[in-house]
């Protein structure tokens, strides 16, 4: 099958999602509105609400949750063939993740600009609050350990592209006082941004730093750890304004580019998908299609590490109710586009079905090496691009996308501390700085506590897709229970939520008899730990909304825009 066929199926999907299904959802089930004044008006305070520019905001939300996660999760899932994958990333993408992350945005903004983990409390109930703070804890911890590692891993492989990873700071906090200072137009700050980032990726294969394999007894990995946590703290308490935002702006144009490159270079190329579309030839040890599919692809179908995202930063940033359709659904879209991109160069980026399947000898290979290596492939060939150059621009992205998240993510770990300090009354813990302190040093332990290389993070990623796809279905729970009190229609939510809460459980059974099988008593545990929660939040579900019941037949219930 030709991937250009692929390309405009995909796309033309997630088109008429955003232009027809995101605008029913937003004017006839979350009823988004400008006269109600959202929280980054309500408390503007210049460092975490700050009313911003949609466009501006949507390239800090997209760029946030789309790290390296929605490159991975597909660029593995197509061992078991790219029909799975590609149907559940475009239609996960329409009804799942779009609802999802513009859904948490809503809630967020009607309540405050509280996160949806603090929300469950009020809306569900305090079990449910507490299951849900753990849940995130542990999600967070992952996402920000990981991407530390994989970050890391890409400069030590490719050292081109240290310069362009890091000169991008350097270019935000400039982008960052023009948009701020309004010294020049949006539109011509975007252009400058732009042209300096891909500058600094064609002067990077020209200056490439190596990290020495020792450097004061730690490893080249375990230095880049380092400094990644170091930026990422001071970044997680400048003001928004400053570093986040023009950051996360910058980089989501860059990265856009960087996927309309990919895509013009498969619409020049043309090549033929040389992966199968059903895999009967799986490696020994491949889990089964059903259910580890629709964990193996969370982000890029639908993620719960955007609800967090939504109701953590962004919506305290939204200018107006109605941009939470751009924002949010808009954002998912572009999500999307990024895993099918991954899709495209996991499949159609080899020479030969032998070549792939070299590739994907064993579950869990491809990932970030098949996008970059198929995608500098499609990209050198169809556009005549030098290899090393092509391969540094995918890097990049990839290195781009997962900084910009762990920026997002040690904030939103601070702001956890803090809620923490603020249910149990501890002032200690309500202190930025404090709270910043706690968030890196639990990273740091789990990251170097199983070896001085700083992988330790690793151990118990395997667990991410289950922990992820559990926390999306507590904020659909969320919502549907808002939905339900406003008396507006709720399949739309409730449908993702009950599938997400069957899929979760019986990957957590299947990875809890292999983690049995293999010995790993350590995720064994953690395993029990997230299925128990996954029950509960089950049971959660069942007494949320059978209170609910009660309540609108004995004529209770909530006022339109209450609680």
């Amino acid at each position: 099958m030709s991937a250009v066929l692929m390309l405009v199926m995909g796309l033309s999907g997630m088109a008429l999602g955003y232009f027809i299904y995101s605008k029913f959802i937003a004017e006839k089930i979350f009823r988004l509105s400008d006269d109600f004044q959202t929280p980054a008006h309500e408390f503007e305070d210049g460092v975490d609400f700050v009313p911003t520019n949609r466009y501006v905001l949507w390239g800090h939300h997209f760029t946030s949750v789309a790290g390296a996660a929605p490159i991975v999760g597909p660029a593995i899932a197509v061992i078991w063939g790219w029909v799975p994958a590609f149907l559940w990333v475009v239609l996960g993408t329409i009804f799942f993740a779009g609802i999802h992350d513009s859904g948490a945005i809503w809630a967020s903004v009607r309540n405050r600009g509280r996160s949806v983990g603090a929300l469950t409390g009020d809306v569900v109930g305090k079990r449910a609050r507490s299951i849900f703070m753990i849940v995130i804890f542990l999600l967070l911890l992952m996402v920000n350990a990981v991407f530390a590692v994989v970050i890391a891993g890409l400069m030590m492989k490719f050292p081109s592209a240290v310069v362009p990873v890091w000169g991008a700071i350097a270019v935000a906090l400039v982008i960052g006082q023009l948009i701020r200072r309004r010294i020049i137009g949006l539109g011509l700050v975007s252009v400058i941004g732009v042209v300096a980032l891909y500058g600094l990726i064609f002067i990077g294969p020209s200056v490439p730093i190596q990290m020495p394999d020792q450097v004061a007894g730690l490893s080249g990995n375990a230095v880049w750890i380092l400094l990644l946590f170091g930026y990422a703290a001071i970044a997680s308490l400048l003001p928004v304004w400053m570093l986040l935002q023009p950051r996360d702006y910058i980089n989501g144009l860059q990265l856009f580019i960087g996927l309309l490159i990919l895509y013009g270079a498969v619409v020049f190329l043309n090549p033929s998908i040389v992966a199968p579309g059903f895999n009967s030839n799986v490696p020994e040890g491949t889990p089964s299609l059903f259910p580890l599919l629709f964990v193996t692809i969370a982000c890029g179908a639908i993620s719960g590490f955007h609800g967090l995202v939504s109701s953590g930063t962004t919506s305290k940033q939204l200018n107006k109710e109605t941009d939470a359709r751009f924002v949010g659904y808009f954002g998912s879209v572009g999500e999307g586009m990024l895993a099918l991109g991954a899709i495209v160069a996991a499949t159609a980026g080899f020479a030969s079905l032998a070549d792939w399947q070299a590739m994907y000898s064993s579950f869990g290979q491809g990932g970030v090496n098949a996008f970059v290596e198929g995608g500098a492939y499609i990209i050198h060939n169809g556009l005549g691009l030098n290899e090393t150059t092509a391969a540094t621009l995918l890097t990049v992205m990839a290195a781009l996308f997962a900084g910009t998240t762990m920026d997002t993510g040690l904030r939103l770990q601070r702001y956890i501390f803090q809620e923490w300090g603020e249910i149990y009354q501890q002032s200690w813990m309500k202190s930025p700085a404090m709270a910043t302190v706690l968030a890196v040093a639990t990273c740091l332990v789990l990251a170097f506590g199983a070896g001085a290389d700083g992988s330790g993070g690793l151990l118990i990623w395997p667990l991410f897709g289950t922990t992820n796809q559990l926390l999306a279905g507590l904020t659909l729970l969320v919502v549907s229970v808002m939905l339900i009190r406003r008396r507006r229609p709720v399949w739309f939510t409730l449908v993702p939520l009950v599938f997400l809460l069957i899929v979760t459980v019986l990957a957590l059974l299947a990875q809890l008899r292999s983690f049995y099988e293999a010995g790993d008593y350590f995720l064994l545990g953690l395993d029990i730990v997230v299925l128990i929660a996954s029950v509960l939040v089950a049971l959660e579900c069942t007494v949320a909304m059978k209170r609910l019941r009660e309540e609108m037949r004995s004529g209770k219930g909530f006022e339109e825009d209450s609680l």
